[in-house]
């Protein structure tokens, strides 16, 4: 007996396939949070911030940010005319990509110091910290909490750089001191970005005469039998090399802005209608946030909230997201080109030092909570005694950094304790410190984080007293 498949191969049989359905997203709850939001006390520094975040994207090479003056050059609208001097930062975050399917070559970034004067400058570099996503810092799913007392979790460049600075880290491979001759120039950065990644740097400068800088981006060139002072430009095995400092010099004089261009930002006076705050490409002024945290002006304490009860500070707020406060933390810019940010909004690079001197003048014991918190941004006018939250957070991270404590614990030993911490849009998050308070009872903490790049403002530091059972 024939079977019924006889005449049937394997290739005409069709077994159907009941569709799958997708699985929906976890409903969000919409979670009021209410409580004081307060202006964080204190104010910026004054140190300049050369930073260069405009085009984060880096397709077609160029100038990314320029302090030079404009005579001589071929594209006098690049350069800015500011020179620098005493303590400076240097901040610079960007993404290479191809211009065309063949480019394969990585982007160079490069940070050029001239000086222009008839006296040598002696250029110390305090701190310097650079890493690019792969292999230094790849972008990783991490825990929302995770401690960090060596500074090994870190998660995307931005996160690792912020940690390091932070923990008083300076990369070997960057020297200490670099002496300038005069009217000649030097390289504090030449490295590569390999295409599909993102480079972060943050340097602490001082230099005891004025300098101009430049960053400045360049296709790797191809590699040669080219020497200099004897020693092959290449590097063996690779077929493309570092750009030399007269290559880099030839792109700054001969160059025009770097591509493509970011959108271009709302003017400040302009209230209505979709705001762009756009990227950074400037001098700031503003390098650190330092403060006491107290109950007003001229006090020496902070009076922890009654039980059940909370309060925040806002940080890194921006304009038109200040959470009722009517407080923008964003770094002013001295110079900046006119289709960039007006002003240096998240603060990359800045360091906030709060110090809190806690106090429990209730005559019970209480338990004191502290944490940093993402709130959603309002979209309409803002309320300045509610904090909204999504219950679960929305999946796209908005901070990722390393916090570090420094405070008493309830046995009256001096404690140190660095966190990674990860958050999402709306996350109300868990506490970072938990402390029981007799009656009376005074703490000291210091809050020390630096707002790390990839990071999306404005988060709040958030002290809460729990109700009592």
């Amino acid at each position: 007996m024939l079977s019924l498949f006889a005449n049937f191969s394997l290739a005409q049989v069709v077994i159907p396939v009941p569709p799958t359905t997708p699985t929906p997203p976890p409903a969000q709850e919409l979670v009021v949070q209410p409580q004081q939001i307060r202006p964080l006390p204190g104010q910026l520094d004054q140190i300049p911030v050369f930073n260069s975040n405009s085009p984060e994207v880096i397709q077609t090479e160029g100038i990314l940010l320029s302090t030079f003056p404009p005579y001589g050059k071929a594209s006098p609208g690049a350069h800015l005319n500011f020179p620098l001097s005493g303590r400076f930062d240097v901040f610079a975050h960007h993404i290479a990509r191809s211009n065309t399917p063949e480019e394969w070559r990585p982007m160079y970034q490069g940070v050029l110091v001239h000086n222009a004067g008839s006296q040598p400058v002696t250029l110390d570099i305090l701190q310097a910290v650079s890493y690019v996503t792969n292999p230094d810092a790849p972008f990783i799913n991490l825990p929302p909490y995770m401690d960090n007392p060596f500074g090994l979790v870190y998660s995307g460049p931005g996160s690792r750089v912020a940690t390091d600075i932070l923990r008083g880290v300076h990369q070997s491979s960057f020297p200490s001191q670099i002496v300038i001759p005069p009217r000649q120039s030097e390289m504090v950065l030449n490295l590569p970005i390999a295409l599909g990644n993102s480079r972060s740097t943050l340097m602490r400068l001082r230099t005891n005469r004025p300098v101009y800088m430049a960053s400045l981006a360049m296709y790797a060139p191809l590699n040669s039998d080219r020497k200099v002072d004897g020693k092959p430009l290449g590097t063996p095995g690779l077929p493309y090399r570092p750009p030399t400092l007269d290559e880099w010099r030839y792109l700054l004089f001969k160059g025009n802005l770097a591509g493509p261009r970011d959108r271009i930002p709302t003017p400040p006076n302009q209230t209505n209608g979709k705001i762009v705050y756009g990227r950074v490409a400037g001098v700031a002024v503003g390098s650190q946030w330092r403060t006491e945290v107290v109950n007003r002006p001229g006090a020496s304490d902070l009076t922890i909230p009654q039980p059940g009860q909370a309060f925040s500070y806002p940080l890194s707020t921006v304009p038109f997201i200040t959470l009722g406060t009517d407080q923008v933390q964003s770094a002013p810019l001295k110079v900046r080109y006119p289709d960039t940010a007006y002003r240096a909004h998240g603060n990359y690079g800045v360091q906030y030092h709060l110090t809190l001197p806690l106090v429990n003048r209730t005559d019970a014991s209480q338990t004191v909570t502290l944490a940093i918190q993402t709130p959603l941004k309002p979209d309409e006018e803002e309320e300045t005694d509610n904090l909204h939250f999504l219950n679960p957070p929305d999946s796209q991270v908005f901070f990722r950094g390393t916090v570090q404590l420094r405070y008493t614990d309830d046995r009256g030993l001096a404690r140190t304790r660095s966190v990674h911490l990860v958050q999402h849009r709306g996350q109300a998050g868990e506490p970072l410190l938990t402390l029981k308070m007799p009656p009376g009872d005074r703490r000291l903490v210091e809050v020390d984080f630096i707002y790390p790049a990839d990071a999306t403002p404005p988060q709040v530091l958030t002290i809460r007293t729990l109700r009592s059972p």
